[in-house]
């Protein structure tokens, strides 16, 4: 590990990250927590992050506003299904803006948040909770391996 070490594809990454909206709404932060530890180009992050790491090195801070095509992309008005009221645990507890955890075939999570409740029909969008908004990205490098050392740690 050294202070030198750029961020590029395949980086051992530990950071301190803070993704906050526009307005200053905080959506995520691991400031005053655990750092995250993430190789680069494993889907920890949208692409767009990732690329803003990018050149970064070990003791680098910067803060970066993102357009929504650089970071959650714009929503896709074919991620909101309508949703039979009868699926959910709690059916009658349902009600606008939650966010729910759906199980996917596959096994694999999504979350939807629920813009509307019918009398047996819910509509959930499933785009990115962030899918529109500019990102202001704030991060931190605390240590970068590169892609070789990254990859013989996990072996």
């Amino acid at each position: 590990m050294s202070a030198g070490v750029e961020i590029v594809p395949g980086s051992r990454v530990t950071l301190h990250l803070s993704l906050t909206l526009a307005d200053g709404t905080e959506a995520l932060s691991t400031f005053g927590e655990e750092p995250l530890t993430l190789v680069v180009g494993d889907g920890t992050l949208q692409p767009g992050l990732e690329l803003a790491l990018y050149g970064m090195r070990a003791g680098d801070t910067e803060t970066l506003r993102l357009r929504p095509d650089q970071a959650y992309g714009w929503p896709d008005p074919e991620q909101v299904h309508a949703v039979p009221r009868s699926d959910f645990p709690a059916p009658d507890q349902v009600t606008g803006g939650q966010v729910i955890g759906f199980a996917l075939p596959t096994g694999e999570e999504v979350a939807g948040t629920v813009l509307e409740v019918g009398e047996t029909m819910v509509q959930v969008d499933f785009n990115h909770p962030l899918a529109g908004h500019e990102i202001v990205m704030t991060t931190e490098v605390l240590a970068v391996q590169p892609p070789r050392a990254a990859h013989e740690e996990t072996e």
